[in-house]
């Protein structure tokens, strides 16, 4: 998609918005031609009342530039700060389309960078433009024809010397837009490092690390620091360089409209419009520096956001599927499923294959790297296998409708991930509409209402950012009641029980087969594999073996080496 699109419904806007400042352009081009005859007709032929009548339509077309530019710049910032406000919408919504594939493409902190950074780049460049970045080129532009109209042969002096400055500022705005470009980079990177540093701001101050991330923060902002300032001097070498010209033509002038004005081939008052235009036309290539900063990060800016809004997301809903097709039993099929990472070496997953039928509990097991969160992530259709089949209700998951299929599927990440907001807010995040009591039934089935109860606002107790004034145990029982609050038909939960105790784990399992959800539960716990239905046993990315707690220990020496090392010695029978 490209960003010229969001401007459509601002044209009128910008348009009147562009006719203003062409107000203001025709008022400053004229003015000096007044001034001139003021000079030349008012106060050479000493007639005052011709000065008086030329300065006050001076004056009057100054008011009047004066109230176009006040109401340029209202169209222009509803324009910009509009237009700002759609790209940010369209990069959101964008992003929520995005499967887990898509952004892997994209770094946390650079996708930050641009909705944030880059979007204000360049709606700031859009009012600049309409308010002051496309006056300055027509007021060169419109100078030297005005010039032209006054004294022919002063006017070839700007001929000779423009067209090399304009050569020269195109030269430095592509050459700018680079290095601008390098400079997003360099802020992605330390937006990086101060993420980083904030989420985990406990864990550096446990390990004493403040020294070493002082350090990293350093490194990362110095490069930040001087890939912007080798970009910034070089622009503003502009300014020095164009006034030496224009000043240097401005003498030229002076000297030369000396000689006409003595012959008599020219007036005086022709000789200070020449001088004033060229004076205006000085400060307008004075504000080119400005404009090629301006436009550079808005180049390197726009096809930045670009970048994400032309990425094409790889998991879409078929244009065959049936839109009321819902999960209805929750029968999960793997069918020689493998899956790997894009740009990944050997697959995740290779050849997996197994049945977890409605309401039964399943427990996977596995070291770490087995493909255990992945094989979850497959579920929800949040990557795309690389082959083989997933069936819910004996129904392939690409047939579903993406909201649909999702809506019936509750899962809880390894990592409790709450957002700001209160206890009811973050429960209720995972069902728009529910009730008190389905907030109190589903806290009450994750064993954590009695703690929510003696909180001091109980459900309208406010949670920090992530969950940060609660403990472990209490962030993850929070985040399985969101899951339930929506009594999804399949229920995923991945390593979702390791902050608890025995007891609470138990009672949490025994109030989960009240859902008659088919169950799904990464675990390391042999506790908590023995209360499954059966148990998935993974190994480098293969099906190592399935079967109940009891047919595990007879046919699986790493499930027994497992047991032993949390149980002690086992007696196989």
């Amino acid at each position: 998609m490209k960003l010229y699109s969001f401007l459509k419904p601002y044209r009128f806007h910008m348009a009147f918005a562009f006719s203003l400042m062409l107000v203001e352009l025709a008022v400053e081009l004229w003015q000096p031609l007044l001034m001139a005859r003021i000079i030349d007709d008012g106060i050479v032929k000493k007639d005052l009342g011709l000065v008086l009548e030329l300065g006050g339509l001076m004056l009057g077309l100054s008011v009047l530039a004066f109230a176009s530019g006040i109401t340029n710049s209202f169209f222009a910032a509803h324009a910009s700060q509009n237009f700002g406000f759609d790209v940010r919408n369209s990069m959101l919504e964008k992003i929520l389309s995005f499967s887990f594939t898509n952004l892997t493409q994209f770094s946390t902190s650079s996708l930050i960078t641009r909705m944030t950074n880059d979007v204000n780049q360049l709606q700031n460049t859009l009012f600049m433009s309409l308010r002051i970045a496309m006056r300055a080129p027509l007021l060169v532009i419109g100078g030297i024809v005005m010039a032209f109209f006054v004294n022919i042969k002063l006017a070839l002096i700007f001929a000779a010397v423009i067209p090399v400055l304009l050569i020269f500022l195109l030269w430095i705005m592509n050459k700018a837009a680079l290095l601008f470009e390098v400079v997003q980079g360099k802020l992605d990177r330390v937006n990086a490092v101060i993420r980083e540093n904030l989420a985990g701001m406990r864990l550096i101050k446990a390990f004493a690390r403040g020294t070493h991330e002082e350090t990293r923060f350093e490194k990362a902002n110095e490069t930040l620091m001087a890939t912007t300032a080798f970009t910034l001097r070089l622009t503003e070498t502009t300014i020095p360089v164009l006034l030496l010209f224009m000043n240097f033509s401005i003498l030229i002038l002076l000297w030369f409209g000396h000689f006409e004005v003595n012959t008599g081939e020219m007036k005086v008052g022709e000789v200070v419009a020449i001088v004033n235009y060229a004076t205006r036309i000085t400060s307008a290539f004075s504000m080119f520096s400005f404009i090629i900063i301006v436009f550079s990060r808005a180049k390197a800016s726009k096809s930045r956001i670009e970048d994400v809004l032309i990425t094409e997301v790889d998991l879409r809903d078929a244009r065959d599927i049936d839109g009321k097709a819902e999960v209805k039993d929750g029968k999960i099929e793997f069918k020689r499923v493998t899956f790997g990472y894009p740009g990944a070496g050997a697959p995740v997953l290779q050849e997996i294959s197994f049945t977890a039928e409605p309401g039964e509990t399943v427990a996977l097991m596995g070291a770490t790297g087995a493909g255990k969160s992945t094989l979850f992530h497959l579920i929800p259709w949040l990557y795309d296998t690389s082959s083989g089949e997933i069936l819910i209700d004996g129904k392939n998951i690409r047939l579903f409708k993406l909201e649909n299929l999702r809506r019936q599927v509750g899962l809880v990440p390894q990592e409790a991930l709450l957002f700001t907001g209160t206890v009811q807010e973050n429960i209720g995040w995972g069902k728009e509409d529910a009730s008190d009591i389905e907030l109190i039934e589903a806290a009450q089935g994750a064993q954590i209402h009695d703690t929510i109860e003696k909180f001091p606002l109980k459900y309208e107790t406010l949670i920090g950012q992530k969950g940060v004034n609660l403990s472990g145990g209490q962030k993850q029982r929070m985040s399985i009641a969101r899951a339930l609050v929506r009594r999804p038909k399949i229920l995923l939960l991945d390593d979702s029980t390791s902050a608890l105790d025995i007891k609470t784990e138990a009672k949490l399992l025994s109030a989960l087969k009240h859902y008659k959800s088919t169950t799904l539960i990464i675990t390391q716990k042999i506790s908590t594999a023995m209360a499954a239905d059966k148990i998935l046993l993974l190994e480098d990315g293969k099906l190592h073996q399935e079967g109940s707690h009891e047919l595990l220990l007879r046919k699986s020496s790493l499930y027994r080496q497992i047991y032993q090392s949390q149980l002690g010695e086992v007696e196989v029978k």
